[in-house]
């Protein structure tokens, strides 16, 4: 039993000396090996070996990349206004050996010297440029906290401004202006479109007279080709046919009344056509009862053919008389005025014809003998 106890010891010591001696390493890990109280090495990822006793390991460090965030600092802008200001830090380690050996505490120094970066940067701004210069802010807080800690081993990849927090007055200040500004663009926006409306508005009323002046001119144009094929088919169709003037002036003469028509007419001119209308008619009936009557009858009815008495059954107007009376009255004048003058017309033919029938007998006996 006695002979194993060494044996045993042996065993133990060997076991200690090799896990003094093996270390593992893992990945984005690097290890600071000191020996003797010195650095020596730094190990790499994965399965390492060091003398045991005589090295050991000193600081572990992490080289990925990491995420530090400041706590609010008082910053004082160039207009005296203390704003706070949060800024969040991306760095990463490069070289082990110096962010273990160069400076103490890597993550103090970096924040101490973002503090007074930022208060420098800020010190030579207004609020309005703090506000709206985040960009340049941020630009020049890593080409300083970079240039200045790649003594240490770490490189700044980014910095961003989490946030700045002006006073209460200044918050309640801007507020109102942005509130004015809103305010001002709402009734900018608004005048606008009541602009744009009254435009589209006007070029519509436009645009609709003008289509209707161009309804109105087409309109009137095809009524007026209308009227004009149907006095042209009048016309041919008068000529065709070979129309007697007479009887076209007793149409005139029918045509007159209907020109009163109407309630809105208040003064009516008689032509003075009418009396050549009237004296056409009386002609047309006078020549009838003269083409056969003999020299007697025509003598003895001298009087009624005669100018003085074609002056006396024919009542006859002056030419471009004019009747001030009312529109209907002057209708019914000018009726009644016609009707006398056909009405002696048919008279004087009837006598005329009659004439006719009674010397008739006596001109068939004279060439009879």
């Amino acid at each position: 039993m006695e002979p194993l106890v060494p044996i045993i010891i042996a065993a133990v010591v060997m076991v200690f000396l090799v896990m003094s001696t093996v270390r593992v390493v893992p990945q984005a890990r690097r290890y600071n090996v000191e020996r003797f109280g010195r650095f020596r090495t730094t190990l790499q990822p994965g399965l390492n070996f060091i003398i045991p006793l005589a090295d050991r390991i000193n600081t572990r460090l992490d080289i990925r990349e990491q995420v530090f965030s400041s706590r609010p600092q008082p910053v004082i802008t160039e207009d005296n206004l203390v704003v706070n200001i949060d800024t969040v830090l991306y760095y990463q380690i490069t070289d082990p050996r110096a962010a273990a050996y160069e400076v103490a505490d890597y993550l103090q120094a970096i924040d101490q010297l973002t503090i007074t970066t930022l208060r420098n940067v800020i010190g030579s701004m207004d609020l309005e440029r703090t506000l709206t210069s985040r960009e340049e802010i941020n630009a020049q807080l890593r080409n300083v906290l970079d240039d200045a800690t790649g003594k240490w081993g770490i490189r700044v990849n980014r910095v961003e401004i989490k946030a700045i927090d002006p006073p209460g007055s200044i918050k309640e200040a801007m507020e109102k202006q942005m509130r004015a500004e809103r305010d001002k663009r709402a009734a900018i926006l608004h005048a606008e479109g009541e602009r744009q409306a009254k435009i589209l508005t006007a070029e519509g009323t436009q645009q609709q007279k003008i289509l209707e002046a161009k309804g109105d001119q087409q309109a009137a144009i095809l009524r007026s080709d209308g009227e004009a094929k149907a006095v042209e088919r009048v016309f041919q169709a008068v000529h065709r046919n070979n129309a007697d003037p007479k009887v076209l002036a007793y149409k005139y003469l029918e045509t007159l009344p209907h020109l009163a028509d109407g309630e809105n007419n208040t003064f009516w001119v008689i032509p003075g056509e009418l009396t050549q209308a009237v004296r056409t008619v009386t002609e047309a009936f006078g020549d009838y009862s003269r083409m056969g009557a003999p020299k007697g009858a025509a003598g003895s009815d001298s009087g009624a053919a005669g100018p003085e008495g074609e002056r006396a059954g024919t009542p006859e107007l002056a030419e471009a008389d004019t009747l001030s009376l009312d529109p209907a009255t002057a209708a019914d004048e000018v009726a009644r005025l016609a009707e006398a003058a056909v009405r002696d017309a048919k008279a004087e033919a009837a006598a005329a014809e009659g004439a006719v029938k009674g010397k008739a007998p006596v001109q068939e006996e004279e060439g009879s003998s």
